[in-house]
């Protein structure tokens, strides 16, 4: 604002000092011209300026080039499915409640006739959803977010040549937020896809989609940051492409375009306290769009690899105790028996500074790389045990998102009934602090899978397990043998979140 303002201020005063030039030469040339009368006499009558009949070669400065490629492959979706009915709350006779819903809304939605006479008909009520799709080939697959279509038994496909199709979902991953649609027809327009691992900060993008319902709109921004991770601990899998291209509801699924009109991202998520765009949204990089969509469109679901290990960030005290050069990479808390990271030879204690010759950042970055790579597959690992450097060859596992106590790359630990599906640590005093629970003790909790028992019972990343059936845990397998002991019966948790102390109750694994 302020470079904008100075700007104008410079530009009005190069103006007024250009205009008063003009007057002194032409007040000298008037001067000049009244001092000869013959002169003066010799004036041509003024004429009458032409407009311009031509437009500036070269003059225009635009993405509708751009555009004419993206817009025709974004599709808007539509979805309906039925609602889930919840109890409305009121106590006592049914009838009684009849008469309180009749009191309020009347008998014009029909009736039936029922004991103590007409009783409002139960009714299963649809709800509609609406977002965006990207057709990324040209024989009808469409890629999407999960969380457009999720609970949806209805699926119907706006393109923009006016067509509506019906859609059916090919696979969904709840993990990645993606899904595949496939619509039959022809004259299909696909677009390309590019590279996300080329993007860079600071790239222009354009984000093409549907926002809140009004119609097919193309906003432009940059790319502001790479690697992002809204949801750590929740059992996702994110590596999101920040943007502060305008996304809003309705964009989900949508296009994120780089300047050659290739897709590079699929609009996800937007961060705003307002609940309207504010220039921080994130979108799924096409790379790892492209696998999962090869998966669900071959298999009909998404496999990922797992190491076997729980891991926490290396802090700078961490890397000043343990004498490495600089903070990074993730240690190892825990080991679990039988392992892929087992069998390797990992050790509680090793700092993994690289897979598979790519630095190790942060938590999220090595889970995204060892889920990446492949079952069965093998890694490198370079770590850092006692000051010295070694490698070690790892083969991968394929990871079961039903398993307990997962690991900070998202590997389970064992499979038993007693699983909660969350991936815990022993928490430090550093942890503690940062959650805003210091006197805690116990189990810090990474991961939530989305679909496990703890995620019903409303067990949050960052909560604190302190003691199971009233015995404290401090120690994974504390926790893995107090759920054995009780897998056939609810679970009584008690957490501390935020410093707070609270009881949860977890159902059994067959309840």
């Amino acid at each position: 604002m302020h470079a904008g303002t100075n700007l104008s201020q410079r530009a009005a005063r190069t103006g007024i000092a250009v205009f008063a030039a003009a007057l002194l030469v032409s007040g000298a040339a008037w001067h000049g011209f009244a001092a000869d009368p013959q002169s003066a006499a010799k004036v041509a009558p003024s004429t009458t300026t032409t407009p311009i009949t031509h437009a500036i070669a070269g003059g225009r400065d635009s993405y509708a080039d751009i555009v004419n490629i993206a817009a025709p492959a974004v599709v808007t979706v539509r979805v309906s499915g039925k609602a889930r009915v919840s109890p409305t709350g009121f106590e006592g006779d049914p009838g009684d409640q009849d008469d309180l819903l009749r009191r309020f809304f009347g008998d014009q939605f029909g009736q039936r006739q029922g004991p103590r006479g007409p009783q409002m008909p139960q009714r299963s009520p649809r709800q509609r959803g609406l977002g965006s799709g990207v057709m990324v080939t040209t024989d009808g697959y469409i890629l999407t977010n999960n969380h457009v279509v999720d609970g949806s038994d209805d699926i119907k496909v706006d393109l923009t040549d006016d067509r509506t199709l019906s859609a059916k979902v090919v696979g969904t991953d709840k993990a990645s937020d993606l899904a595949l649609l496939k619509v039959n027809g022809t004259d299909f327009k696909a677009l390309p896809l590019g590279n996300s691992d080329n993007v860079q900060v600071g790239d222009v993008v354009l984000a093409v989609g549907n926002p809140m319902g009004i119609g097919q709109t193309v906003t432009m921004g940059i790319i502001s940051a790479k690697g992002r991770s809204t949801g750590p601990g929740d059992g996702s899998y994110e590596d999101f492409l920040q943007t502060d291209a305008p996304i809003n509801h309705g964009n989900s699924g949508g296009a994120l375009v780089n300047m050659k009109g290739e897709l590079v991202g699929i609009n996800s998520q937007i961060l705003s306290n307002t609940d309207g765009n504010i220039g921080i949204g994130f979108s799924i990089p096409v790379n790892m769009a492209k696998s999962v969509m090869d998966q669900l469109r071959t298999k009909g679901k998404v496999t990922r690899a797992q190491l076997g290990v729980t891991v926490q960030q290396v802090t700078s005290d961490m890397a000043q105790n343990l004498g490495l050069k600089h903070a990074g990479g993730a240690i190892v808390s825990s080991v679990t028996p039988a392992s892929a990271a087992d069998h390797a030879g990992v050790k509680q204690g090793d700092v993994i500074e690289s897979f598979n010759g790519q630095q190790v950042h942060d938590f999220n970055s090595l889970r995204n790389r060892v889920a990446a790579a492949g079952p069965g597959s093998t890694a490198d690992l370079t770590i850092v045990r006692d000051g010295a450097e070694k490698h070690l060859s790892v083969k991968l596992d394929e990871a079961n998102p039903e398993k307990v106590a997962r690991g900070g790359d998202g590997e389970p630990d064992s499979p038993d009934k007693a699983s909660l599906g969350v991936s815990v640590a022993p928490i430090t005093p550093e942890m503690a602090s940062r959650l805003g629970a210091k006197s805690a003790q116990g189990l810090v909790v990474q991961n939530v899978d989305p679909d496990g028992r703890a995620a019903d019972a409303g067990i949050q990343a960052g909560d604190v397990i302190e003691a199971v059936n009233r015995q404290p845990v401090k120690t994974v397998e504390d926790l893995r043998g107090a759920l054995k002991r009780t897998a056939d019966r609810p679970v009584l948790l008690l957490i501390n979140r935020q410093g707070s102390n609270i009881f949860v109750t977890v159902k059994p694994a067959n309840g």
